[in-house]
């Protein structure tokens, strides 16, 4: 399996980004910058795609919504190990 990318690159990616992004956005956002059949991992789940990695940290509560529906995260969020 080729290698996969930790999770909380992702998610440093969406705190670099400086605004709140949709979901459509990120993917297509992470997928330019790791490509398109990239895959993910994180502590608790692996072999993600970037669609899967965006469901898995929503679901985690990682993900700050405002009213629009787009989403932004904070360093807080990022596990440290």
């Amino acid at each position: 399996m080729a290698e996969q990318i930790h999770g909380h690159e992702v998610m440093q990616m969406l705190i670099d980004l400086n605004e709140p992004q949709s979901k459509v956005a990120f993917k297509e956002e992470i997928e330019t910058k790791f490509g398109a059949e990239a895959r993910f991992y994180t502590c608790s789940a692996d072999n993600l795609s970037s669609a899967e990695l965006i469901e898995f940290l929503d679901k985690k509560g990682k993900f700050f919504y405002s009213d629009d529906g787009k989403f932004t995260t904070n360093p807080g969020q990022i596990c440290n190990h």
